[in-house]
């Protein structure tokens, strides 16, 4: 491994703590921590890690040779330019942003700053996509559908649809970007929701649904769903993708076990992860500032944009009704 890199994390929440211990695993050093709350930030800053309460503070103080931004979707525009206008590195948790304009603007300052940055969708990493892919060939992909189920830490952003766009776009958004990478481009979607409280029904309720399903209707022809729903702490989560081709019928279990199982023809597939997703993302970005190959990372900001394109007419379909929403719209607008 080269020198370890000098890393600035702007976000403290309960991702940055997975950050954290990755990273230091890695062999890199997290010498700076920001977060408008400093003793949250305390809490998840190694020892000598110097702690700011304003990320304009830590890229003045700090030489850095990469910056990770994990704070809420809505305020990842402005830390992240200003990074990479620094010419520095940036690691953006998922989604690239809450809105397609502050998505456009991260991606074009990092194709004017030539810098690496990656988007954090960790199941885009998974060693099982690659071998889903490698065992389809070039069979049509026909059919999808994906499950996201199960408890996950409340936060108040996330309880707040202008915020953090929820479930659709907070958690759904992960098996939107895998069912891309598996399928392509998403032509419509159209979205259910029941206004039932699951995990709110524990907590003060926010303004968004608590489950939902997904129709895909992909640019190859392919149809996909997502089945989605955030349930109440204790109670069993499954997280998962089924895809079927014209002879293969593939089973990609994700968290926490991250394998792949099915059939191909007359061949039966069986194969399971050696690197966690969430760590294989992290050095594969790392790779990628090592060797100034800014779209070797797993997910770029283009790509993350479609990615969010298609989350965004999921929004728009919910809040209107469940009618069928072309993601041109969305990019169009």
């Amino acid at each position: 491994m080269a020198d370890p890199l000098r890393i600035g994390l702007i976000g403290a929440g309960w991702i940055a703590t997975d950050h954290v211990f990755v990273l230091r695993k890695l062999g890199h050093d997290v010498v700076a921590i920001c977060d408008i709350d400093l003793e949250r930030a305390a809490k998840v800053a190694p020892e000598g890690a110097r702690i700011y309460g304003a990320w304009e503070e830590l890229l003045e103080a700090e030489e850095l040779d990469a910056v990770w931004v994990a704070t809420p979707p809505l305020h990842h525009r402005a830390p992240a330019v200003a990074a990479m206008e620094r010419g520095l590195p940036v690691f953006l948790e998922k989604p690239i942003a809450r809105t397609l304009e502050d998505a456009v603007a991260i991606a074009e300052a990092s194709e004017r700053a030539g810098v690496v940055c990656a988007i954090g969708y960790q199941w885009h990493a998974t060693e099982a996509l690659e071998h889903l892919m490698a065992a389809l060939g070039d069979q049509p992909v026909a059919y999808l559908w994906g499950v996201s189920v199960g408890p996950t830490a409340a936060r108040s952003w996330f309880l707040e649809r202008s915020g953090g766009g929820g479930n659709l776009l907070e958690r759904g958004s992960h098996q939107l970007d895998l069912q891309r990478a598996v399928a392509g481009e998403v032509e419509s979607v159209q979205v259910a929701a029941t206004g039932i409280h699951l995990a709110q029904s524990e907590i003060d309720p926010g303004d968004i649904e608590d489950a939902a399903t997904i129709t895909l209707r992909f640019a190859n022809g392919a149809v996909g769903t997502v089945i989605l729903a955030w349930t109440t702490q204790g109670q069993p989560g499954a997280y998962s993708l089924d895809v079927l081709a014209p002879s293969a019928t593939l089973h990609l279990k994700l968290d926490p076990a991250f394998t792949l199982s099915g059939q191909v023809g007359d061949v039966r597939i069986k194969e399971t992860m050696v690197v966690h997703p969430f760590e294989r993302a992290i050095a594969r970005f790392v790779d990628a500032i090592e060797a100034a190959t800014p779209n070797a990372v797993f997910c770029t900001p283009r790509d993350a944009i479609e990615t969010l394109a298609t989350a965004l007419a999921c929004e728009r379909s919910l809040l209107e009704g469940g009618r069928i929403v072309e993601v041109a719209e969305v990019l169009e607008a």
